[in-house]
């Protein structure tokens, strides 16, 4: 039989073939590791577990926990419901568990509130304290003792935020920043810009309110971008102050943070550096906590311990960071803080300057975007690029092979 003969009896089929495969390129290519949304704890799949738990994209939300390959073991007994450990200066997130879970924040919620706030005012104004701003302070409301009608330094302030967790002084720098419900609107926007998707703040000081909700990762990002700031990094350092009181010159505060003051039977953490602790009914005990040591600085926050010892959020916080500056350097990081507002973009910091932190943690790409890249795994953008080609392919030989149909046709002996 002659070739062109052969092929005409072959063309039809190939035809057919070449329709069917310029309709399955239609349909959109799914790349097998798409990048995670932005804000959200990034999951290494290559990276190990310790204690033979399983490192993936789920750990947060089935209780299991995830630290890197060649890390040590992880301690035992933190009983916290979430917790992160993380790298200040690369954003790096070396272990996690329940990491995106939505838990009430109680006054660790103040660190999102500085972040927002505390830039807006120098240190050294003056502000006269009303009735109205100190009105509407919830029930046991951890108090600095504020009292109407003195004036304050906004120095001041901040300290009874940072050092006494005072929701009186939260209430009245919220009213100098136009008020309860703008301030919260104002620190969802301010969540979102840092890539806190997990957050819902209703009441700024952190206060129980119904919906209001953060996460281990979230609080990771407001403390690690206050640290940035030199006034933050200043006020949550801070051990003991005076403060100013009517009828005597001042009295003395301690910071209600044990990592930092060592009180209550608690020895002071080598090299801490702050942040802030919280307490609710609903919440729990709350804390983050950054220390430095050997020009690492690593902060750990914790939520609301289920074991019941005496000061066990505390002893949880010492005991990871304790395991973060040994794996400090081993362990591959299972994420990344992400501080990027939608579109890549570096969020920018209320005072409109990126921030330090902002800025090394938007030079970290997330896990999941290098793994998208790694050979053998293909994004949706290179599915595409293959799709593409192979329907140039074979609509080439569609043509090919319909131009040989037809010159079979026209040769004697053709057909079937």
């Amino acid at each position: 039989m002659a070739l062109e003969t052969l092929l005409s009896r072959k063309a039809g089929v190939l035809a057919v073939v070449a329709a069917t495969g310029l309709m399955l390129t239609s349909i959109p290519a799914v790349g097998h590791a798409e990048q995670a949304a932005v804000g959200r704890l990034a999951v290494d799949p290559g990276a190990g577990a310790a204690k033979g738990q399983v490192a993936d994209q789920l750990g947060d939300r089935t209780g299991r926990t995830v630290a890197g390959a060649g890390a040590p073991a992880l301690p035992d007994g933190v009983s916290a419901r979430a917790w992160t450990v993380t790298d200040v200066r690369t954003g790096d997130v070396l272990a996690a568990r329940n990491a995106h879970q939505r838990l009430a924040p109680a006054s660790t919620l103040k660190t999102l509130f500085a972040v927002t706030v505390l830039p807006k005012f120098r240190a050294a104004a003056v502000h006269k304290v009303t009735p109205e701003e100190l009105a509407g302070i919830g029930p046991g409301s951890s108090l600095v003792g504020l009292k109407e009608g003195r004036s304050y330094q906004v120095a001041d302030l901040w300290r009874g935020v940072f050092l006494r967790s005072g929701n009186d002084a939260v209430r009245v720098l919220a009213a100098m920043n136009g008020g309860w419900t703008a301030t919260a609107r104002e620190m969802q926007a301010r969540a979102r810009q840092l890539g806190a998707r997990d957050t819902s703040v209703k009441s700024p000081d952190g206060y129980d309110s119904p919906g209001q909700v953060s996460s281990a990762y979230d609080l990771s990002v407001f403390g690690r971008a206050g640290l940035a700031h030199t006034d933050f990094a200043r006020y949550c350092a801070t051990t003991t102050a005076r403060f100013p009181s009517k009828g005597s010159p001042s009295f003395e505060i301690q910071n209600t943070n044990r990592l930092l003051s060592g009180a209550d039977g608690l020895r002071r953490y080598p090299g801490i550096v702050g942040v802030k602790n919280g307490y609710t009914s609903n919440a729990g005990n709350t804390l983050i906590a950054a220390a430095e040591r050997g020009g690492r600085t690593l902060l750990v926050t914790v939520l609301n311990p289920q074991s019941g010892a005496s000061n066990a959020v505390y002893h949880e916080a010492a005991s990871l960071l304790d395991w973060g500056f040994r794996a400090a350097g081993k362990a591959r990081p299972v994420g990344s803080l992400v501080a990027a507002a939608p579109g890549g973009r570096a969020a920018p910091s209320a005072d409109g300057a990126r921030s330090g932190a902002e800025r090394s943690s938007a030079s970290v790409r997330p896990v999941a975007a290098q793994v998208s890249r790694e050979p053998g795994r293909w994004s949706q953008t290179t599915g595409w690029a293959v799709a593409g080609g192979f329907a140039v392919a074979l609509a080439v030989g569609a043509v090919f092979g319909w131009r040989m149909y037809v010159r079979g046709r026209r040769t004697p002996g053709g057909g079937s």
